[in-house]
């Protein structure tokens, strides 16, 4: 950082192109599995896009707590970097709920012209799902609360807050990989099988990347890295999991219980 200067001018580090070079790898990977090949390359970019981020975060933490460089000035670009990430996350989930209506306002011979097509069982809204529902909304009451002792100078609070966000968040996986061993159709079942399974599923992927931000803050809030004027990692992991829990509502809302009311 320059003398005199409210701005955080990062040194050369290695991980920008080292991330872009594993990203490719994945893809790569993730192609050659879908021709037949093994995932030997799939589970190594796999673990060096782990290795990568975790390195990468050290630095940023190390820039944050440790270094001072973080002024006000970079903590409001960081806030604006996630607020345009999450509204990225908003068109990439956009996709789906589009890719549901279109199919289920205007149903076509290919899929017995009803919806849900014809043949298919579909889930009582008002089990599983429901359950779902409460937890992800009773985990995001937990962490507003957390937020809010941290910010009070309670730091117990918030570290207990934070837990009982985590274990509602472990919960609410459990429920959905058991909701999809029981369903009584697959991602190959239709349009609808494949919306369901696609936007469920990635919106689960999103809850475990979200618990793992929310586990690091956990362990940062322990180490006493985070004060309550100086908490910008743990807002942006707090911003990130509201957005999963409205995510959800939609799906809950659309999928699940629209798609009931129309099977009636």
């Amino acid at each position: 950082m320059r003398r005199g200067s409210v701005f955080h001018l990062v040194d050369a580090s290695p991980w920008p192109i080292l991330g872009a070079n594993v990203g490719l790898m994945l893809v790569l990977g993730l192609v050659r599995w879908f021709h037949g090949g093994g995932l030997m390359v799939v589970e190594m970019g796999l673990w060096l896009c782990v290795g990568c981020v975790f390195f990468w975060w050290r630095d940023v933490v190390r820039e944050s707590s440790f270094l001072g460089f973080h002024t006000s000035a970079v903590r409001r670009g960081l806030r604006i970097g996630m607020v345009l990430f999450i509204l990225s996350e908003v068109f990439f989930f956009l996709g789906f709920f589009w890719a549901f209506f279109h199919s289920s306002l205007v149903s076509t011979a290919d899929v017995g012209s009803t919806w849900p097509p014809y043949g298919l069982e579909i889930m009582d809204p008002m089990a599983v799902p429901l359950l779902n529902t409460v937890v992800l909304l009773g985990s995001g009451v937990f962490v507003t609360y957390s937020h809010y002792s941290l910010v009070m100078g309670d730091y117990s609070g918030s570290v207990l807050g934070l837990f009982f966000t985590l274990c509602l968040g472990v919960f609410f996986t459990m429920l959905q990989l058991m909701e999809y061993l029981d369903a009584s159709f697959s991602i190959a079942d239709s349009v609808y099988g494949s919306v369901f399974f696609m936007a469920t599923g990635f919106h689960g992927f999103h809850v475990l990347v979200g618990s793992a931000f929310l586990f690091v803050c956990l362990f940062r809030l322990v180490l006493g890295e985070f004060s309550s004027s100086h908490h910008v990692g743990y807002e942006c992991a707090i911003w990130y999991w509201h957005f999963v829990d409205v995510v959800w509502i939609f799906l809950y809302l659309s999928i699940y219980w629209w798609g009931s009311v129309y099977a009636t």
